[in-house]
């Protein structure tokens, strides 16, 4: 198979990155030791460090009267999109003082897209629809990731430098996110963590 020198010179830089970068397997669990989906986990650099500004625009669907997912993580200063596809009209709106807006009445896909500059918990709720319900968790660090069933998430990050990771889910006790330190050498194979949460009761969460 030919390759260009172009295309060449591409993948041995792709090469070179996937030989230097690092990062971190997560397991979130409740305090029993069972799985936690949809936890946001992200690692904070030390201050002093560039980080980049990927800036990855978001998606929140509403669809079969919920909004889809029902957890988002952005960076600050991201963009998200709220597309209507139901056949009926929404209107959504945010009290957070992370981020407080309201869109009107719409369908289709008319909403102006949101953009968070505030890093922060967004609470998302529809004036029509009482019982829909989303969050969005806005963090000051391109380094993130959203737990999947089995409450695992994989993050990528530099090596050679120390930082902060934390883990947070709308349902926990208290609202704030638990932390540990962690360091990442040159070097070093993917590290691996454990975190566990309090979480409220059941029946909290279905007040909400």
């Amino acid at each position: 198979m030919f390759i260009c020198p172009r295309s060449a010179v591409f993948l041995l830089s792709m090469l070179a990155n996937a030989c230097h970068a690092s990062g971190i397997a997560v397991q979130v669990a409740d305090s029993a030791g069972v799985p936690l989906q949809d936890a946001v986990v992200y690692v904070e650099a030390e201050p002093g460090q560039n980080l980049p500004k990927p800036l990855r625009a978001g998606e929140i669907e509403q669809k079969g009267l919920k909004f889809i997912p029902l957890v988002s993580v952005v960076q600050t200063g991201s963009r998200i999109e709220f597309p209507n596809n139901d056949k009926v009209r929404h209107h959504i709106y945010s009290f957070s003082p992370a981020h407080k807006f309201d869109q009107k009445l719409y369908s289709g896909t008319s909403a102006t897209p949101q953009v968070f500059e505030k890093a922060g918990v967004v609470v998302l709720g529809c004036n029509i629809h009482d019982k829909m319900v989303a969050y969005v968790r806005v963090v000051d660090t391109p380094y993130y990731g959203k737990t999947d069933a089995s409450g695992m998430v994989r993050i990528d990050m530099p090596p050679g430098a120390k930082y902060t990771l934390r883990a947070w889910h709308y349902n926990m006790v208290g609202g704030q996110p638990v932390e540990q330190a962690l360091a990442v050498k040159p070097g070093d194979a993917l590290g691996t963590a454990a975190i566990r949460l309090a979480m409220k009761p059941p029946a909290a969460e279905a007040a909400l």
